[in-house]
């Protein structure tokens, strides 16, 4: 991305997604707006949010946080909606395991219709919404939970209220954290990629980001 002085500023797209009702509006609110309430309506086809973060001094960063309706679910326009995204929020409800059952068919969704440049897999964080209410299920189970991310390559899991802004913050730093480290990784690549193409042995620029891996 431009620089503005001397302070670098990235552009992410990041992606809410899971079944109806499971609380991906009511993060976003929480997250950007610092709100809570229990009375929104279905979100409608998809709707999107920024969050501005001043990382760190040197770092500025814009997130646009698309909220992805349920209904919408597997439906021909998702590959429209996911298109350059570089990371992603799979949420379910805690106190409605049918939701986590849905998460695997979201997550297989979502590997098949969007990738990073170099084809590796979005990175995407399991959100256990609404953990301040009773849990159904294996979320109630931290070391089932580890294992099942880790067989369906989510990067972490967080449980979340966005009620009680739980978890919010840290979920979505995780998450950015990450997208930070595969940004600089594919710059190292680009600028290795122009390096082996340049007859005059001059150099482009440094590859931008500072990225830190979790």
């Amino acid at each position: 991305m431009a620089s503005s002085g001397d302070k670098k500023e990235h552009l992410y797209k990041i992606l809410v997604i899971g079944d109806l009702g499971t609380g991906k509006t009511s993060i976003i609110k929480r997250y950007v707006h610092q709100f809570f309430s229990q009375h929104y309506r279905a979100t409608i086809g998809v709707d999107f949010a920024l969050k501005v973060i001043n990382w760190d001094a040197d770092t500025l960063i814009r997130l646009q946080l698309w909220d992805i309706a349920g209904q919408e679910r597997f439906g021909n326009m998702t590959r429209v909606y996911y298109k350059e995204a570089v990371g992603a929020f799979v949420v379910f409800d805690v106190t409605r395991a049918s939701t986590f059952e849905a998460v695997s068919k979201w997550k297989n969704d979502l590997d098949s219709k969007v990738q990073l440049p170099n084809g590796q897999s979005i990175p995407a964080v399991l959100l256990a919404n609404k953990c301040d209410q009773a849990k159904e299920g294996m979320v109630n189970n931290t070391s089932q939970m580890d294992e099942y991310c880790k067989e369906k390559s989510f990067i972490g899991w967080f449980e979340t209220s966005a009620k009680e802004n739980i978890n919010i913050d840290e979920a979505a730093r995780y998450l950015v954290t990450r997208i930070l480290a595969n940004d600089k990784a594919n710059s190292y690549d680009d600028q290795v990629d122009k390096d082996k193409i340049m007859l005059d042995g001059t150099t482009t620029d440094e590859p931008e980001g500072r990225g830190s891996c979790c």
